[in-house]
């Protein structure tokens, strides 16, 4: 039997390599990202430490406050320390040689003046020694054109940018502080100045020669006290491996989820190949059998045949995924993205790679070859037996239907039990109510979707309608590996546009201003939002600021800007709203007992309540506080209560009379000096808080795609052997004056039908999880709805129809590739 399977295989090479494509790209997918995350791991293992390389302790703050510059001081005066600097890792930003701020999050460090803890690789001039002075990476100075010596104004959330002298460049790429914008090196005083921060967030410490590191981290820990931990060097580099490897893992499994989900897809493409292959060989499986052969022995040289054709296709995609890991890194360092990694294969991506590839093909092959040895081999060898098309049982369709009903109510549910492992249950349960009720849900829709062909294209349509429909399993299975990857790809293109819809109503709701002035990668500088409200031209300057005391929210609010996010007045004066005055929500006075005219205390300042008023809408998810537990007031009071705390934000409008330009040239005028903050009109603010929405569908879509791709090279390969299998019935038609033309229409509309319908319903599927996502999001976080992107879906439709049109191209020129004759003589 081993023989007879492997001369089999020999035979049918060109009709099992369109098989194995799916499971090829499947593997490719799975191997290119196990490449590409091994090669990025072994580059975080090198890199872990670079900036280490001379630290043999370092002290970490157990809280959330930093740790004080005197801890400095008394860590650097114990025995055995020859160097001790405080380090931060802020954010900070460059006014360009244009005036322009340059583009990207920029890191600003601390960089130690001492130089046994100095570990940073320098390209040109040197390290900063003292106050003023500067350093950048390589490629932000040769991009600027800023040369050593000249000045560089540098500005962060402690205040407007000042000229620093650029004393050298350094290379971080590649390095956690690289994450795609500038670098930032000053001494500690200027780093704490330009971030705004009151301390650092670690102190590096160099011992002296002799010292043990056990000795010293002990009366390290002793001068520290409680409030800090100490880390050895081993620790400092364990954990900086423990991160880097924990950030990667993350990553890894998203990537292999998508993965995951082409495999599952090809999965279901072979499992519809062997069934038809080894329908298709009834004759020969039957002659097996009389001649000797048990069903064992044929059920065993199909596992084999499976597992053959298995690990070949898994090889391939090996090979193919080494080459998709080096495009991964292409793409990566193209979009200048840290940390890129090489390619790194190891002995395990291959072993895992091929033994997956290969036990998916035999597992989806298991069934196929089960059913294929029933065939009773005298009943076998008659015409009638040659592909006898079973429908599916009641017990299967009932299941199917209970299922579907299941993930139908779990949707449903999901947003009144606020439980999103609801949504991901019910979609995966309608999933497989589709697949157990897809041999009479697909053909029915089949002859729905087959009714207009008719009207266009006459007995040729009739003729693809019923050769579609003739095996509801066949057809099924083809459709229901296109409802996976496009109804994941619809879920995130309908969730994306409701997502971006309710963002920019709420803009719409939230914001009345003309302009916003936001920070880039934190808060907004100290002064900014001071030197904005001493300009004339504008009327309302608004930092939007929030803090929480006594488990009460406490709300920085504009007398101006308030009304817009109240839905009702339950007593009171809003207009009253002041200094001393505030606005307290319904339910915060109905636990505390307030009315109008109540004092309230807050952090020991005496207030009063100007109005009860009411905001109507879901709490947020994780708040720290109650729903409804909130006072508004006027933003000097809240200067006063918290005068630390800082906002992401500021509301502006001009003063009467202004016009728009001028005033837009005032608020530039300002923001021009401040290079972490940005001022946009309401279409700017919405696309940047939606260009995150953006750039993950791209991702998702792109990923998925593949999974689309091996869907539909299952329906190119069902119906080329539907073509192998209806040989003699072809030459019949042709024979009886179908011409080539419409025997090439009569395949492509079979392919359209058996694409359009696997996307309808993929479409649908992916549509109701979307729906039940955003009910949930309503219910925890705001005002969203359902949206449907009418063109996107659209588009994904005519992808389907599109490519299943190309996939019937070489069925159509092997069904007229043989003379008329020959083919009606075939067996």
């Amino acid at each position: 039997m081993i023989r007879t399977t492997l001369r089999q295989l020999r035979a049918e090479a060109l009709r099992l390599m369109l098989s194995s494509l799916a499971i090829v790209l499947g593997v490719a997918f799975i191997a290119g990202t196990l490449i590409f995350v091994d090669g990025m791991r072994t580059g975080a293992y090198e890199r872990a430490g670079a900036f280490d390389r001379h630290t043999d302790l370092a002290v970490h703050s157990t809280t959330d406050d930093p740790l004080p510059a005197a801890l400095v001081e008394k860590v650097r005066s114990l025995d055995g320390v020859a160097a001790a600097e405080g380090e931060l890792l802020g954010s900070g930003g460059i006014v360009g040689a244009d005036g322009r701020p340059v583009l990207g999050y920029a890191v600003l460090a601390a960089i130690p003046v001492d130089e046994a803890l100095r570990s940073y690789d320098v390209v040109a001039g040197r390290l900063p020694d003292r106050p003023g002075e500067v350093v950048l990476d390589a490629a932000t100075a040769d991009e600027e054109g800023f040369a050593l010596g000249a000045p560089v104004r540098v500005g962060g959330g402690g205040g407007a940018a000042r000229p620093y002298t650029l004393v050298g460049t350094v290379d971080v790429a590649g390095t956690a502080r690289d994450v795609g914008g500038p670098f930032i090196g000053l001494v500690g005083a200027d780093a704490l100045a330009v971030t705004g921060q009151r301390g650092y967030d670690r102190i590096m410490v160099a011992a002296r020669p002799g010292t043990t590191d056990g000795a010293l981290a002990g009366r390290a820990a002793e001068a520290v006290g409680a409030g800090a931990t100490v880390k050895t060097r081993q620790r400092i580099l364990d954990d900086a491996v423990t991160d880097a490897v924990r950030d990667l893992q993350q990553f890894n499994m998203a990537l292999l989820t998508f993965a995951g989900v082409a495999v599952v897809v090809a999965g279901f493409v072979i499992a519809n190949t062997f069934a038809i292959v080894l329908a298709q060989r009834t004759r020969r499986t039957a002659l097996l059998r009389l001649v000797g052969a048990t069903r064992g022995q044929l059920f065993r040289a199909a596992l084999l045949e499976a597992a053959l054709v298995g690990l070949v296709a898994s090889a391939a995609g090996v090979l193919i995924g080494v080459a998709l890991a080096g495009g991964m890194n292409q793409v990566m360092a193209r979009l200048d993205a840290p940390a890129p990694g090489g390619l790194t294969v190891t002995g395990s991506t291959v072993l895992v790679s091929l033994l997956l590839g290969t036990a998916i093909t035999m597992g989806a092959a298991l069934l196929p070859a089960w059913r294929g040895t029933r065939i009773a081999p005298v009943a076998a060898l008659t015409d009638a037996a040659v592909q006898p098309a079973r429908g599916a049982g009641r017990l299967r369709l009932t299941v199917g239907a209970l299922v579907f009903a299941a993930g139908i109510a779990a949707l449903v549910g999901a947003a009144y039990a606020v439980q999103v492992v609801l949504v991901a249950a019910g979609g995966v349960l309608a999933f497989f109510g589709i697949v157990l009720f897809g041999p009479v849900l697909v053909p029915a829709l089949v002859r729905v979707l087959g009714w207009p062909a008719r009207r266009l294209f006459g007995a040729t349509a009739g003729l693809a309608v019923a050769n579609a429909v003739r095996n509801p399993r066949r057809i099924a299975a083809t459709a229901t590996a296109l409802v996976i990857g496009i109804g994941l790809v619809s879920a995130f293109v309908v969730g994306a546009r409701s997502t971006k819809d309710g963002i920019e109503r709420s803009v719409d709701a939230e914001i009345g201003v003309d302009w916003l002035v936001t920070g880039i990668g934190g808060n907004l500088p100290a002064p900014l939002v001071a030197e904005l409200r001493a300009r004339p031209e504008l009327a309302v300057v608004h930092e939007r600021r929030g803090a929480v005391a006594a488990g009460v929210q406490i709300q920085a609010a504009h007398p101006a800007l308030v009304a817009r996010t109240l839905t009702g007045v339950v007593a009171g004066d809003v207009d009253r709203l002041g200094p001393g005055w505030v606005l307290v929500h319904r339910e915060l006075a109905e636990a505390r007992g307030w009315t109008t005219g109540s004092t309230v205390t807050v952090r020991g300042r005496s207030l009063r309540v100007a109005a009860v008023v009411t905001a109507d809408g879901p709490a947020l998810a994780g708040s720290p506080v109650p729903d409804g537990h909130v006072i508004d007031v006027v933003d000097a009071d809240f200067a006063a209560l918290f005068p630390d705390e800082r906002g992401f934000l500021a509301e502006i409008d001009p003063a009467d009379g202004v016009s728009a330009d001028r005033a837009r040239a005032a608020v530039e005028s300002v923001v021009a000096r401040y290079p972490t903050a940005n001022l946009m009109d309401q279409g700017a603010y919405k696309k940047m808080l939606t260009a995150t929405v953006d750039m993950l569908l791209a991702l998702v879509t792109a990923l998925l795609g593949l999974a689309v791709v091996i869907a539909l090279v299952g329906v190119a390969n069902t119906l080329s052997l539907s073509v192998v299998e209806r040989t003699r019935e072809n030459a019949v038609l042709r024979a009886v004056g179908l011409t080539r033309g419409r025997m090439r229409a009569m395949l492509a509309v079979e392919a359209v039908l058996m694409a359009l319908v696997g996307a309808l319903l993929g479409v649908g599927l992916g549509t109701g999880v979307s729906a039940a996502a955003m009910a949930l999001l309503a219910r925890i976080s705001g005002d969203f709805a359902v949206v449907l992107p009418v063109g996107q879906l659209g588009l994904i439709l005519g992808v389907a129809v599109v490519a299943a049109l190309v996939a019937s191209v070489l069925p159509a020129r092997r069904a007229l590739s043989r003379p008329v004759v020959e083919a009606l003589g075939d067996q």
